[in-house]
């Protein structure tokens, strides 16, 4: 089991820990991070190569493969076949996701139901899996990615923030349920972090960009030390929480003041060019889709 004495964090060596999306930005850093815990970590991501590539450099019996995590069947194969090479699960990292910015009259229906697919559906697939798994050895951990737009909408990104609020509203309940169970649920809620789902944007006040080794390294505090909602950074948090108490005309206000109702609209194009292509190939050719 996951256990450890009362004040010291938990050892995470040799715990097998499995992680979609994880070939690219936060999901590799990741990665990498738990690896250096002594973590046996597993990949899942769209860009099989390049997963397989991102678990030969962690070395040890690390492994990447490729996998649709909005297929049902094929995210729990990937599961299957985690605890057949490396043990019985103890960590899940719902990472995989997908952001096209811009206003929702403009939105074509495919990329809608593609990012529900991807940000929130998969999300629900994989707990309810990792769940199955973990609940009948009483032991487990299931981080679910989330966002800073969970607590703090955005315009532009209505869908994108649909997803990441249904994220944080399916982990509070699960959560719920998982009491007395010795299964762990975490959110993330990282602000705007240097990926490529975030490349082209400006930086907003009151929600600094951080580096995807930040959101690793809470992650990796939070796999030793169990809570449920980790803001990114931690000073977030309070602002977070001020946000949700405000009434909406407050919280209104509060954008405009921050620029935070116009973050979406200065984005530049040419920066953000190459994960544009890379989404609406996500979105029109499912054989050749590939995960941030």
């Amino acid at each position: 089991m996951l256990q450890h004495r009362r004040g010291q964090p938990r050892s995470l060596s040799n715990k097998v820990v499995a992680i979609t999306g994880g070939a690219r930005g936060i999901g590799h850093a990741t990665a990498r991070a738990l690896a250096r815990q002594g973590a046996r970590v597993a990949i899942g991501d769209l860009d099989g190569e390049l997963a397989a590539q991102v678990a030969a450099e962690l070395g040890g019996d690390a492994f990447g493969v490729g996998v649709d995590v909005t297929d049902n069947a094929a995210f729990a194969a990937f599961l299957d076949g985690v605890e057949h090479r490396l043990g019985p699960l103890d960590v899940l990292v719902n990472n995989a996701g997908i952001m096209s910015p811009g206003r929702i009259e403009d939105e074509d229906e495919a990329m809608t139901a593609r990012a529900i697919a991807i940000n929130l559906h998969a999300v629900i697939h994989g707990t309810r899996e990792a769940v199955r798994r973990m609940k009948p050895r009483r032991t487990g951990h299931i981080v679910n990615m989330s966002s800073a737009v969970s607590k703090v909408a955005g315009e532009g990104c209505a869908t994108y923030c649909a997803t990441k609020f249904g994220v944080a509203g399916f982990s509070e309940a699960v959560a719920l349920e998982l009491r007395g169970t010795g299964v762990e649920m975490s959110v993330v809620r990282p602000s705007l972090c240097n990926t490529e789902l975030t490349a082209g944007f400006k930086g907003l006040r009151g929600m600094p960009f951080v580096e995807p080794e930040d959101v690793a390294g809470r992650i990796v505090e939070t796999l030793q030390r169990p809570r449920f909602d980790v803001p990114v950074p931690k000073s977030m948090g309070p602002m977070l929480w001020l946000n949700q108490a405000l009434p909406f005309r407050v919280r209104v206000a509060l954008a405009h003041a921050t620029k935070a109702d116009a973050v979406l609209s200065n984005i530049d194009a040419g920066e953000r060019a190459a994960y544009a292509e890379r989404i609406e190939r996500v979105k029109a050719e499912p054989a050749e889709r590939s995960s941030v």
